[in-house]
């Protein structure tokens, strides 16, 4: 019986490892995925503009939020810790998604009244 047991604590052990090493994986590639979008941004006509900063600031926390989120739920032990760990992320994101949007709304309104001045300039008297 102690080997079984001795077993069961050893494949723990090593998908935990492998769990940890595979979330170190996934960031570095999300950290490279977000410096070749922020080189991709600096080509759009928008460029360094308020609304492409603050898509690409948004995009990272939520994709933070997604990892923080997918840890704690490889942490939960119970199905009760399970549910609760849901009922968080999804309060904590439907806010966060409602601010968002209105930055997003305020940016791209930004960008939308400066094209339109010097697109289409109003007409002199």
């Amino acid at each position: 019986m102690s080997k079984d047991k001795g077993r069961i604590e050893d494949s723990a052990a090593f998908a935990e490892q492998a769990a940890e090493q595979t979330m170190e994986a996934v960031h570095a590639a999300m950290a490279n995925y977000f410096g070749w979008l922020r080189k991709m941004q600096s080509a759009t006509p928008f460029g360094e503009s308020n609304l492409n900063k603050t898509l690409l600031k948004y995009a990272e926390q939520n994709v933070d939020a997604a990892f923080r989120f997918a840890q704690k739920l490889g942490q939960a032990k119970t199905w009760q810790e399970v549910i609760e760990i849901q009922n968080e992320f999804t309060n904590t994101q439907l806010n966060a998604f409602g601010d968002q949007a209105k930055d997003l709304g305020a940016a791209y309104t930004e960008i939308a009244g400066g094209i339109d001045k010097t697109r289409f300039p109003k007409p002199t008297d």
